[in-house]
């Protein structure tokens, strides 16, 4: 079966027959569906955490061919009535946060995916690995690498997948400069940069709330820069120092993080300098240099359109809703045992959270930490 990303090079080389596509339009799934018939399993999915980030992979599943929207979890119950009727999400699917051990006994659920404050990550995958269910759990997966260990040894044990909401390993524009570096047209990769930032708004919010959201910028933008840099330069780091600046304490309490600056090295000698804030705006770049060539992603990560260029020209495939490639590529992975281009299990996400370990050790002592990844 030809890969998404196949498709979508395929898509982009034959735009000559569309009209002319302004570059902020965003093509619907709808349209490439047409051309791309699908019959076969379809993943059918619970959202557990019905805030701002759920409620936007809900909408991008209406467009989705082989995954779902079946059911829900809600710590607010208020909310299920609400989505029953927008997604047409029967009773026996709906839990709360106090009963949805009982999804073991619905056969109706194939899937649920954690989108939850980061600290309710841990007890919410081990909890539906039990109940025997595959897991989708937003990034960071959890609050320290110890408990994503935890959480991938769980799932192992109840034999289910565990997989990582990073939206951005299915992304084009990022997955043909992957394809470049494998090939070699960069040559030698030598530096890489990741800014990740914007500016926090309410100060009462889960994101600056140590117990629920794990430290600050760093679990919740900076995550993006250290996961970029890791298959932007194709090699695992193994070392890592970092300097905090905080200027506001009073927003930023103590254990969250307000501004850290991070630098990695490579094995093959490339070294990152990577910047995490919730105090600027504008940042959102990647850079990617080599001795032979350049990559840039601008903006890097947002919810699109990336925007892509190399020493050979701009990219120019068309944006597609990220969750809802995302959640029809996690069908296939967890299905039909597609491996992704770069990969997505728990494993994975446990290199972050060593990552992210070893970067606040490296703020609290001072020193170069050392990564066994």
């Amino acid at each position: 079966m030809s890969s998404r990303r196949d498709f979508l090079q395929k898509f982009a080389a034959s735009a000559i027959a569309w009209p002319v596509l302004n570059q902020y339009h965003t093509v619907s799934l709808s349209e490439i569906h047409d051309q791309q018939p699908y019959d076969g399993p379809i993943l059918k999915v619970a959202i557990m955490g019905l805030g701002s980030y759920g409620t936007r992979v809900a909408e991008a599943m209406k467009d989705c061919k082989k995954a779902k929207l079946v059911g829900v979890i809600s710590g607010t119950p208020s909310k299920i009535p609400t989505w029953q009727k927008k997604y047409d999400i029967p009773e026996k699917n709906c839990y709360n946060y106090e009963n949805y051990d009982k999804i073991k006994d619905n056969p109706d659920i194939d899937a649920v995916y954690v989108i939850t404050p980061n600290s309710l990550h841990h007890e919410a995958v081990l909890r539906l690995a039990k109940a025997g269910k595959h897991v989708i759990c937003e990034k960071p997966m959890a609050i320290s690498a110890q408990q994503g260990q935890e959480m991938v040894d769980a799932c192992k044990a109840a034999n289910v997948k565990l997989l990582i909401g990073y939206r951005m390993h299915f992304e084009p524009k990022t997955l043909e400069i992957i394809k470049m570096r494998n090939e070699g047209e960069f040559g030698k990769i030598l530096f890489f940069q990741g800014l990740s930032g914007f500016r926090i708004g309410d100060p009462t919010q889960w994101r600056l709330n140590k117990e629920l959201a794990g430290g600050g910028a760093m679990m919740d933008i900076g995550i993006y820069s250290i996961n970029g840099a890791r298959y932007m330069v194709g090699e695992e780091p193994f070392w890592v120092s970092a300097q905090e600046t905080k200027n506001d304490p009073v927003k930023f309490k103590e254990g969250v993080d307000e501004t850290i600056q991070f630098q990695l090295g490579f094995p093959g000698g490339a070294v990152a300098s990577c910047l995490s804030t919730y105090s600027m705006r504008n940042l959102d770049r990647f850079f990617l240099n080599g001795e032979n060539g350049f990559a840039e992603l601008l903006p890097a990560t947002g919810y699109g359109p990336i925007k892509g260029r190399t020493n050979k020209g701009e990219l120019t495939h068309p944006h597609v809703t990220h969750q809802t490639v995302q959640m029809d590529e996690m069908s296939d992975i967890i299905l039909q045992g597609k491996q992704p281009i770069v990969p997505l299990d728990g494993e994975e996400g446990v290199k972050d959270m060593k990552i992210i370990d070893a970067i606040y050790k490296a703020v609290r002592t001072g020193n170069k930490i050392p990564l066994n990844l």
